[in-house]
C-alpha cells in the first residue's frame, strides 16, 4: 500500500466567534491511500485535528503523519496503534473505507447516498454577542431547522435568557426543538441552578454544562438536572475501552455526543455506542468543522445507525474553499444530491 499525506487551509467565509478566539483558517491534513498496482485508484480520508480541542493537537503531528504514511500497511492491520493519535486514525480509516469504494467517495452505501434518503439535522447558532446569535435565529428557523441548538455560556446570562425567551415567544415546544451546548463553561459552583432556570424553556438537552474531567461532578449534576445532559469534551482522549466503561458508569449521562474525528473514526466511536446503550444511554453525531470529504464520511456512517434524533451535521457551508460535493442542506435535512458531482480534491 502506498500512502501520502498534505496539509489544506480551509477558509471561513466570515470569522466564527467563540468566547476565546476567532477562527479564520482551518488547517486540515489528508491522507491518500493507494495499491502500488493501481495508482490511479485513490482512497482519501480527512485527520479533523482542531486547534485546542482535539486530543492530538500536540507538537509531532505531521511528524507522526510521515510515519504511519512511510508505515500504512502496520498501522492499518493495528489501528489501535493509533489510539493517542484519534484524528489520524479517523482519516486513515476513512482512507482505506474509500479506497475500497474505488475511490468513488461512496464509503457506506444507503438510502442517503442512493436515493436521497435525507439525514434530519440541528441548526447551529454560533457564540459571539447578543446581536450576532440573534441575527442567526431568523435565518436557520426560515430555513426549514426544526432543532437549533444555541451555544451558551459565552456572554451573559441575562441576555442569553433573553434570546431563549425571543424563540419561546414566537416557537413553542411542539415547533422548535432546543438544544443547548455549554461547551464546559458553567462554574462547578452553580450550575444546577442554570439548568433550572433553563428549563422553563422547554430545552431538549445541554452538552456538556460544566469542564470535562469532573466526572462526579458531572455525575450529580445528570443525576439532578430537569434537562438532559449530553457528554461531548468528556469523552475526548478517553481511548481505553475500560476507562471509557469507567467513565460512563460513574457519570451515568442520559446522552452522548459523537464527534469520529476527536473519538478515532468509526469503529471507535461504535464502541462508545455500544456502551451508551448498555446503560441506557442514547445518541447523536456531530461534525467538528471538516471539509466535505469528512463530513461526507461521517453523515453516510450516521445514516446507517438509523438514529432518528436530529445529527449535528452540515457545517460545510462555512468554507469559502470546501471541496465542492453531493452533500446539500434543505428544510432543515443533510441531502447527498443524486446529480451532485465531487469537485477537484486537494
Amino acid at each position: 500500500m502506498t500512502a501520502t499525506w498534505h496539509r489544506y487551509p480551509l477558509h471561513f467565509y466570515q470569522p466564527a466567534t467563540t468566547s476565546r478566539n476567532t477562527l479564520r483558517i482551518k488547517e486540515s491534513w489528508f491522507i491518500r491511500l493507494s495499491h502500488p498496482h493501481q495508482p490511479d485508484v485513490v482512497g482519501i480520508g480527512e485527520c479533523g485535528l482542531l486547534k485546542t480541542l482535539s486530543y492530538d493537537d500536540r507538537p509531532g503531528y505531521e511528524a507522526k503523519l510521515q510515519e504511519v504514511c512511510l508505515h500504512v500497511d502496520q498501522y492499518l492491520e493495528q489501528l489501535d496503534l493509533l489510539n493517542q493519535w484519534p484524528s489520524i486514525r479517523a482519516g486513515l480509516e476513512m482512507a482505506s473505507l474509500d479506497l475500497k469504494a474505488q475511490g468513488s467517495r461512496e464509503l457506506f452505501p444507503s438510502d442517503f447516498t442512493q436515493n436521497e434518503a435525507p439525514i434530519p439535522i440541528n441548526g447551529l447558532i454560533w457564540m459571539g454577542d447578543q446581536a450576532h446569535m440573534r441575527s442567526q435565529i431568523g435565518p436557520k428557523l426560515e430555513a426549514g431547522f426544526h432543532t437549533i441548538k444555541l451555544k451558551v455560556g459565552a456572554i451573559d446570562f441575562e441576555k442569553e435568557l433573553e434570546l431563549i425567551r425571543l424563540i419561546r415567544k414566537d416557537f413553542g415546544p411542539d415547533q422548535i426543538t432546543l438544544r443547548l451546548d455549554a461547551n464546559g463553561a458553567f462554574s462547578n459552583k452553580d450550575p444546577l441552578e442554570k439548568l433550572k432556570i433553563y428549563s422553563d424553556f422547554h430545552i431538549h438537552s445541554i452538552e456538556q454544562p460544566i469542564r470535562a474531567g469532573h466526572w462526579e461532578e458531572m455525575a450529580a449534576l445528570c443525576e439532578a438536572s430537569p434537562i438532559p445532559i449530553a457528554l461531548d469534551e468528556e469523552l475526548i482522549g478517553v481511548v481505553e475501552a475500560d476507562q471509557q466503561k469507567r467513565l460512563l458508569s460513574v457519570i451515568r449521562p442520559p446522552y452522548i455526543i459523537l464527534k469520529p474525528s476527536f473519538l478515532g473514526g468509526f469503529a471507535a466511536s461504535q464502541g462508545w455506542i455500544d456502551l451508551a446503550t448498555a446503560q441506557g444511554a442514547d445518541w447523536w453525531a456531530t461534525s467538528a468543522l471538516e471539509s466535505n470529504i469528512g463530513l461526507n464520511a461521517i453523515a453516510q456512517w450516521t445514516y446507517t445507525l438509523n438514529n432518528p434524533l436530529p445529527q449535528g451535521l452540515g457545517t460545510g457551508q462555512l468554507f469559502s474553499n470546501n471541496i465542492p460535493s453531493p452533500l446539500e442542506v434543505r428544510h432543515g435535512k443533510l441531502y447527498y444530491r443524486q446529480d451532485g458531482m465531487w469537485g477537484s480534491l486537494p
